[in-house]
């Protein structure tokens, strides 16, 4: 088994690359896996050469949640320790990276590696991959958020069977219901997904972090709260140096050169 790189990352044009890197247990999470993730999220927010994010897997699935080996033995930690510590953190920090951040779901995700697909910004799919809610499998509730989002993707009455359930949902129904953004044909997987990313990584860096942070708080404020929000973060906007572009590009009827300010 690969202990030693649980997570690969790269850097290239301007997309970093997260892949989960333990293919021999479908990339189920160790603490070793979860803490090298927050390490890596924390860096590309930090880090002005990445302007987009990319999750995906090693192998054959995406993320199967919970490497149960671990929970179980003796020695574990207790299940809450594990959810407070490895997984609360990484979805905070999907939610407050500053830059968008794509989930490239290659195979099965399930229970927590659902989930933190699902708090990612753009969530595609390959035709073949799956999302499992599996936490009714084994008594347990649905955490990484999941009980956050699911609900506002899909509305309360499907959120709900599938969590109790633990069916199995295509790549296909998942768009077909709005979980996700896109599926692909699993041959033109890869070309999609870098053709995404690419996009995302040559747009306004500070606009898509203005709406990143204006998505996360829409269901705090009603209506008149949340045109106030918009008001301030179009000032923040309108400050950058690549609004000037934009417009400058506009007037110029030429394809705008925006570097992330």
């Amino acid at each position: 088994m690969n202990e030693t790189n649980p997570i690969k990352f790269s850097i290239e044009a301007g997309v970093a690359t997260i892949t989960l890197n333990r293919p021999e247990v479908y990339n189920s999470f160790n603490a070793a896996m979860a803490l090298s993730l927050q390490e890596q999220l924390r860096q590309c927010n930090e880090n002005p050469e990445v302007r987009a994010v990319l999750l995906t897997g090693a192998g054959k699935a995406f993320c199967a949640g919970q490497d149960l080996a671990e929970a179980a033995g003796p020695q574990s930690m207790e299940i809450s320790d594990i959810v407070v510590k490895h997984y609360n953190p990484i979805i905070l920090l999907l939610r407050s990276l500053e830059k968008p951040v794509v989930a490239a779901v290659n195979g099965v995700a399930a229970g927590a590696g659902a989930n933190i697909a699902l708090a990612c910004d753009i969530v595609v799919a390959k035709e073949s991959a799956s999302f499992i809610q599996a936490f009714s499998k084994i008594g347990l509730i649905p955490d990484s958020a999941g009980t956050f989002f699911l609900p506002r993707l899909i509305g309360m009455q499907r959120a709900s069977a599938l969590m109790m359930t633990g069916d199995k949902v295509s790549a296909k129904e998942a768009v077909e219901m709005g979980m996700i953004y896109k599926a692909f044909a699993d041959d033109a997987f890869e070309a999609e997904v870098q053709s995404l990313v690419q996009k995302l990584a040559q747009m306004p860096t500070k606009g898509l972090a203005y709406t990143k942070q204006l998505l996360n708080c829409t269901y705090q404020f009603n209506l008149e709260e949340q045109l106030t929000n918009e008001a301030i973060f179009q000032h923040k906007a309108g400050q950058t140096s690549d609004f000037k572009e934009g417009v400058q590009a506009f007037i110029e009827k030429r394809k705008p050169n925006f570097t992330g300010q």
